[in-house]
């Protein structure tokens, strides 16, 4: 389960930011999660529940903003959704694969609201 590390990572990275602006806590963590990160929505809840406790955290609310993967066809010159979790989108309009991934991969810190 990675996202025991990245729920980590995300946390310190959280800390150091808020305790930057001098807050006391951290009431909630957003975060842009793309269909192609290979994060699991349950266990990256059940890592913030786990590790949250002994951080600025402690009492904090986890929101994610989960992004479809969105591709664009050079053929047709459309942007779509896939559902593929391959990182291979087809065209529906012309049914050939493109490599031309424009949103699905991320996994970032959008946002803190700190006390």
């Amino acid at each position: 389960m990675h996202e025991l590390g990245l729920m980590q990572n995300i946390l310190e990275i959280a800390e150091v930011h808020a305790r930057r602006e001098g807050a006391r806590a951290i009431r909630e963590i957003g975060l842009k999660v793309g269909a192609l990160s290979g994060v699991e929505k349950a266990a990256l809840e059940f890592a913030f529940e786990a590790l949250k406790s002994d951080t600025l955290a402690h009492g904090a609310r986890l929101e994610v903003r989960w992004l479809p993967l969105r591709a664009h066809c050079p053929e047709c010159r459309i942007d779509f959704e896939s559902e593929n979790r391959s990182g291979v989108a087809v065209c529906p309009a012309c049914n050939q694969a493109t490599a031309a991934i424009k949103q699905g991969q991320e996994l970032e810190v959008e946002y803190l609201d700190v006390d």
